[in-house]
């Protein structure tokens, strides 16, 4: 069997994009071959194609009449692939996101030829004497019901069809009946009539005469659905250079499973998603417009690494809030949370007592709750370095372990109630976040509690005391909660090279009142310089490895 991913059917790109509207071409890499003198010219062609043209169900006009934005063509193409599904399908209760993520083909918008040859498009063909043809009527095309408004006659190349797309190929070689007749019918629905003809022209000349983005889209599908790739990654370099819309992200990412599964549409729905993240990645900002996002926005939103949040406590809570808005009945929350958005939270730099709530959380199956929490504890008694290792082992196909560019960075903290009522607090910094705190910069971690109160760490780049240098200081505060005072002794301690253990490097102890911190500008002892050079005695592997130790005096 021939394998349909060669080049035959998919020639490789060789023009730069660019993402100036000035460099926008309509036509294909120079390196295909211009037969449009041939289209539709019997002089150059071996058959003829009958294009049966069913009248539409709910109106006979193309797709993007009547469309005024992307949205209303997304809203229509919606509809139509609904009603299409109800006449078709019996009990399909699935949602579109269901459909999606299980693979099932859009019933509109394509048809396997893998399986069944009886399925392929081809609803009829001259009969062996040249005289009637023979109808074939196909229930997934939903035509029963519909006339043949017109038919549309071409004349076409078979070796120029076949080499451009393997639903032709296949329909010209495979032995089929109607591989052995001259007139060859296709049957669509008047919708598809102007998509199907610049489709055609396409494969013959590399070019459209279409410009507009619904229009485009349109071919893409038509494309799709009759397997020509290269006029698939055509229309998605076309889409690329044309200025996306938080609504043509959308619509691009909510295009039909098959059309999202080709690798030729791979560039335009990544462009699609780096829209949505530079556009909303800071969620608390923008939170009432993300809230009103569909499944497929929030899940490209909440993938991305460069998420502007406080913490993982901040994302858990927002899925939350989104999933109770968007689903009603709490059978849904559980199955969407169980199956498409708890992958989105990364519950191991989630903080123990966020964790704690998930146990607790109503919206999530008890069993997934628990194998959530189970997982995160486990990643974070790993040490280190294993952590790291896990990260870049499982970056490829999970983003779980890989730790977002968080406001307040993730602490890892182990308490003790007995003789006293004691926490020890592990931080660490990368060389990338100390170098960027100078001149005068801080990063703060993410809170831990002792006592029911909560604290943080803030790592600065101040000025010693006497202001003649930049130094490196570590500072321990204590939330803003009412009038509760605590006294607190704490030391500060680092790993240190060459034994890379830690050394104690300040004591000290405070009565602590809400909003109030205390530290030490100069931990070191050093400048700032010495503390960032490459030979660093406190740097192990790019880490600066920190721990705070705090204990209630009584």
């Amino acid at each position: 069997m021939k394998d349909f991913n060669l080049d035959l059917f998919d020639p490789a790109e060789t023009v730069m994009e660019s993402s100036s509207s000035s460099d926008y071409s309509r036509s294909a890499p120079s390196s295909d071959a211009d037969f449009g003198f041939a289209f539709n010219d019997s002089n150059f062609s071996d058959r003829i194609l009958h294009i049966e043209i069913m009248a539409d169900l709910d109106e006979a006009s193309p797709n993007f009449e009547g469309c005024t934005t992307i949205l209303d063509w997304v809203r229509h193409r919606k509809r139509r692939r609904e009603d299409v599904q109800k006449d078709n399908v019996v009990d399909l209760t699935l949602s579109d996101e269901q459909i999606l993520n299980e693979n099932q083909p859009d019933m509109e918008d394509f048809i396997s030829l893998e399986n069944q040859e009886e399925e392929s498009i081809v609803m009829g063909e001259e009969s062996s004497s040249g005289d009637e043809p023979t109808n074939i009527n196909d229930s997934n095309w939903n035509m029963n019901c519909s006339t043949v408004a017109r038919v549309r006659t071409l004349h076409i190349s078979s070796p120029i069809l076949a080499a451009k797309s393997p639903f032709f190929y296949k329909l010209f070689s495979n032995g089929m009946k109607e591989s052995e007749q001259r007139h060859v019918t296709l049957r669509i629905n008047a919708s598809e009539e102007a998509a199907l003809m610049e489709l055609l022209n396409f494969m013959y000349s590399n070019t459209l005469n279409v410009s507009s983005a619904l229009e485009i889209l349109d071919v893409l599908m038509a494309a799709d659905k009759f397997e020509v790739a290269s006029c698939m990654k055509f229309c998605s370099r076309l889409l690329r250079i044309i200025p996306m819309t938080p609504e043509s992200a959308l619509l691009y990412l909510e295009l039909p499973s098959s059309v999202l599964m080709a690798d030729a549409v791979q560039p335009l729905t990544d462009a699609a998603k780096q829209y949505l993240v530079d556009r909303y990645k800071d969620i608390t900002k923008y939170q009432e417009e993300v809230l009103s996002l569909p499944l497929a926005g929030i899940d490209a939103i909440l993938s991305s690494d460069e998420l502007q949040v406080a913490s993982e406590d901040v994302v858990y809570d927002f899925v939350l809030k989104w999933v109770r808005t968007q689903y009603p009945k709490v059978e849904e929350r559980r199955e969407v949370l169980g199956t498409q958005l708890a992958r989105l939270i990364r519950f191991p730099y989630m903080t123990c007592r966020k964790l704690k709530k998930v146990l607790t959380c109503n919206d999530f199956d008890q069993n997934v709750a628990s194998k959530l929490v189970l997982e995160a504890l486990f990643f974070k008694a790993e040490a280190p370095h294993r952590q790291r290792i896990l990260a870049a082992e499982s970056a490829s196909y999970s983003r779980l372990f890989v730790e977002r560019a968080y406001k307040y960075r993730p602490v890892k903290v182990v308490e003790f109630e007995l003789p006293r009522q004691q926490c020890v607090v592990y931080l660490d910094l990368k060389r990338e976040e100390c170098a960027n705190l100078f001149p005068s910069g801080r990063v703060y971690s993410q809170a831990f509690h002792l006592g029911g109160q909560g604290f943080f760490l803030s790592a600065h780049c101040n000025m010693d005391q006497q202001s003649s240098f930049h130094c490196f200081g570590l500072f321990l505060g204590m939330q803003e909660k009412g009038s509760t005072s605590f006294a607190i002794d704490y030391e500060f301690a680092a790993r240190s090279r060459p034994t890379e253990e830690f050394v104690s490097k300040y004591k000290g102890n405070y009565v602590f009142t809400g909003g109030k911190a205390v530290g030490y500008r100069n931990l070191f002892a050093i400048p700032w310089t010495t503390f960032m050079a490459e030979d660093s005695l406190y740097f192990i592997n790019g880490i600066l490895h920190l721990r705070a130790e705090l204990t209630i005096r009584h």
